[in-house]
């Protein structure tokens, strides 16, 4: 994928991050996770990005607003179900009624990158050379061009599975195992290389991808810095760190909703919430809270839901304006917190700080604050008699 993505960009670098949103958004609404695509067609566009002198907090901004814009709208996202669930609404009721404050959101997302792409002076000499490099070596230590695209088989065949709504973990293992298979079959110098053997052997073999799935692997290149670290991965071994962070922030969420402490905190936020403006603002800044405070973005759809649910049947509004809510300010804020679950995920799979791309994560910005203009206009509020 990077040597491709390189290929077809080399001479378009300005709509780099404009044509990158959208491809992510594509594949994310086909899989319906956000999380899939950045591990996936995220990593190569980072890499790509850097090569052509991209900054990667602009690059990492670009593929999260994309990739969340598709989790929105997609009927097999996790977290779309939920908002619907939990304000009692059809999911594609739900989903229709999203387009109004998203698609203005996507489009003026996209405008800005096109123009930050189009202002881009072009790729300068030592770019250049650094791209022809890579290329280069990529070509020299894998067989990319007797493969041809057949290595798309692995990335499409996980795409498919989610599609078709296969479960997280054996969609996933597929994957690994397709992978695992392809790299013996088709790169077997560097099943060599990663097993230190001379011969290929069922031993060897799956030695080779054993470690490169759990553990450290470095392929050497003597062409260019970049391409080590593009050829190095810590496997499993490396998301330690992010799983105890999702462990921890479970614990926590739980012991603040047992503890009764939420309950206390929202009877007093539900006081500001007297007119539709306001009620919809109030949603939108307390999903925003539940992020920060609980760090899991289901935490921040599931708790609002339940605080705000009766108060929407009060005033007359359909619930749908509630789902609508939760995921303009729930699910899309999630990746811009640090120590939140999809803040660590992001930071971990691209190597960005969260700090570095919450700037650019434009979509991620604009969407809660799209809700709360069209609350308090009155722009398609839907009620009920």
């Amino acid at each position: 994928m990077i040597y491709y993505g390189l290929e077809i960009l080399n001479d378009n670098d300005e709509i780099f991050l404009f044509a990158s949103c959208i491809i992510c958004a594509i594949v994310s609404i086909a899989s319906g996770s956000s999380w899939s695509t950045i591990a996936t067609i995220g990593v190569a566009l980072i890499t790509i990005g850097d090569v052509l002198g991209i900054s990667q907090s602009l690059v990492a901004g670009s593929i999260i607003s994309g990739a969340y814009f598709g989790d929105k709208m997609s009927p097999l996202s996790d977290t779309t179900n939920l908002a619907a669930a939990m304000a009692g609404t059809d999911i594609f009721v739900h989903i229709k009624y999203m387009m109004y404050t998203t698609i203005p959101s996507f489009i003026i997302t996209l405008l800005i990158f096109f123009y930050i792409g189009s202002a881009n002076d072009g790729i300068d000499e030592l770019d250049q050379k650094n791209i022809d490099n890579l290329m280069l070596a990529l070509s020299e230590k894998f067989n990319i061009n007797t493969i041809g695209l057949k290595f798309f088989i692995v990335p499409l065949a996980v795409l498919v599975l989610i599609i078709k709504k296969i479960p997280a973990i054996p969609a996933l293992l597929a994957g690994t195992l397709l992978g695992g298979i392809f790299a013996i079959i088709f790169q077997p110098e560097i099943i060599l290389e990663i097993s230190k053997s001379s011969i290929i052997s069922i031993n060897s073999s799956f030695n080779a991808v054993i470690t490169a799935i759990f553990s450290d692997i470095m392929i050497d290149t003597d062409k260019l810095e970049i391409s080590k670290g593009l050829l190095t991965s810590e496997g499993m071994k490396g998301m330690l760190d992010t799983i105890f962070l999702v462990i921890c922030a479970m614990c926590f969420g739980g012991a603040m909703k047992a503890g009764g402490l939420l309950k206390k905190i929202s009877n007093s936020i539900m006081k500001y919430a007297k007119d539709t403006g306001s009620l919809i603002a109030t949603t939108s800044g307390t999903c925003i809270f539940f992020n920060l405070t609980t760090c899991d973005q289901y935490l921040s759809i599931v708790v609002p839901g339940r605080m705000f649910k009766e108060n929407y049947k009060e005033k007359r509004l359909a619930p749908e304006n509630l789902s609508r809510t939760l995921e303009d300010s729930g699910s899309v804020t999630s990746v811009l917190i640090p120590w939140n679950t999809c803040g660590a995920y992001s930071h971990t799979t691209l190597g960005v700080d969260p700090l570095n791309y919450v700037p650019y994560c434009f979509f991620n910005l604009i969407s809660p604050l799209m809700t709360i203009i069209y609350g308090y206009l009155k722009i398609k509020i839907k009620k009920i008699s």
